[in-house]
């Protein structure tokens, strides 16, 4: 050891954990001299005192408690290194004073740390007002408590509300495990089921702890809910498994039936359409599977279609003369309605017609009904005119238009001599009713063409 480490002063000594036995206040004569007093503040000298040896004693009432020794250090060394062991204990009771009135901490944990500060401020090896000290924390415990009870109170309603809201979880579980689960939406129960599941979670992570029995006893309600409701949608998609397979196993065969019309082209065209019919009627093989085959089965239909697609092209290319040519007739047949005479306009209709047939069929169809369309209304206008004529020109017609002419002609002439007879008696109701009769046989007889 150096010599300047065995020159270092010995640390002070605190006073054993024990109470001492409280010793009344010295005589003055025993007190530390005034000249070894002089530099220590007033606080800690009303507080604490130094002996002669060292030794360090604090103010409790009337009575002075031994605190320590402090030997190698003057009294004003001596008593400051006991205040600040109170200011320590101090600073802590200041700063949980503070955190119960900045709220956030909970009352219970600063109960807690009020009764340490109580321990360690009772009896303490250090000088200054500790009784005042005490009287803080026991003032700051009693407001704790007052605090904790609250806590304890809020603690208990909504423990009561997370129980209540975890039953309405179970209870809602237990309503979908309840229902008719042959006929309910999957996709709409598995997504009902997991925010209820996601919402237990939350609860149970966020939300107060329930007792273990109770906490147990509702998850066994609600776990058992979700295995009913597990076990049944198992069930349906392993039968929809099944079914989506038969559908799957039916297309892949039709599609094979389909891919094999290929060679016939055109002529394969009604047998896919039946194809077609029995695809419908397989059922649904999933999305994704129904998209694929339906690709395939399409594909094979297409190339059929695109076969006849070819061929009405080459049809329709080999029908541009002859849809010329029956445009032309089409131009002559528009003299038929400017024929009066109507047998010559029977004659050069039918002329254009039996050359419209012998120009043969047009492809496309619908550019051929276009056509024959155009030339059914000069067909119908002359059938019109010819119905007309005959009306007007028949023997049997004539007979007995002129017959009728005949008796109107005699009926007549007996109404103008009744008339005459009326006028001259002067008889007006017999000269209008004359008159009238009169005037409607001549307008039959205009009619008839008399």
């Amino acid at each position: 050891m150096s010599a300047n480490e065995s020159s270092k002063p010995t640390p002070p000594v605190p006073a054993p954990p024990a109470k001492p036995l409280p010793r009344k206040l010295p005589t003055p004569a025993a007190a530390v001299p005034a000249a070894s007093t002089a530099s220590v503040s007033s606080d800690a000298a009303k507080w604490g005192r130094v002996s002669e040896d060292g030794t360090v004693e604090v103010r409790e009432g009337e009575n002075w408690r031994v605190v320590g020794q402090y030997p190698d250090g003057t009294p004003d060394e001596a008593l400051a290194y006991f205040v600040r062991k109170y200011e320590d204990i101090a600073f802590k009771v200041q700063t949980l004073e503070q955190r119960h009135q900045a709220g956030g901490a909970t009352a219970s944990d600063l109960v807690k740390q009020a009764g340490h500060l109580v321990d360690e401020a009772t009896d303490a090896a250090a000088v200054g007002d500790l009784a005042g000290l005490l009287e803080r924390l026991h003032t700051l415990t009693a407001s704790l408590s007052e605090a904790t009870a609250e806590e304890q109170q809020r603690a208990k309603e909504l423990l009561d509300q997370a129980i209540a809201e975890r039953t309405a979880l179970v209870e809602r579980a237990e309503a979908i495990a309840a229902r008719d689960l042959s006929k309910v939406q999957w996709k709409q129960v598995t997504a009902e089921l997991g925010e209820l599941f996601d919402a237990w979670q939350a609860q149970q992570q966020n939300g107060p702890r329930l007792s273990k029995g109770l906490s147990q006893q509702l998850w066994k309600r609600f776990r058992d809910a979700r295995s009913v409701v597990d076990k049944h949608r198992r069930a349906f998609y392993s039968e929809l498994d099944d079914t989506h397979k038969a559908a799957r196993d039916a297309k892949t065969r039709l599609i094979e039936r389909a891919e094999a019309l290929a060679p016939r082209g055109t002529d394969g065209i009604p047998a896919y359409r039946t194809l077609l019919d029995d695809w419908k009627a397989a059922g649904r093989a999933g999305r994704k599977a129904d998209d694929a085959l339906w690709a395939r089965f399409k594909a094979a239909g297409d190339a059929l279609y695109a076969a006849r697609a070819e061929q009405s092209a080459a049809e329709e290319a080999e029908s541009a003369p002859k849809i010329e040519a029956r445009q032309a007739l089409l131009e002559e047949a528009e003299a038929v309605a400017d024929e009066s005479n109507i047998k010559r306009a029977r004659a050069l209709l039918t002329r254009i017609q039996r050359q419209w047939d012998e120009i043969g069929r047009i492809f496309p169809r619908d550019k051929e009904r276009a056509l024959d369309d155009k030339l059914r209304v000069i067909e119908q206008a002359l059938k019109a005119r010819e119905e007309v004529d005959w009306k007007k020109n028949n023997p049997e017609t004539k007979a007995r238009a002129n017959d009728m002419s005949s008796q109107l002609l005699e009926a007549i002439e007996k109404l103008e001599s009744e008339l005459a007879t009326a006028e001259k008696s002067g008889d007006k109701k017999a000269i209008k009713e004359a008159s009238d009769a009169l005037e409607a046989r001549r307008a039959w007889l205009s009619a008839l063409g008399g």
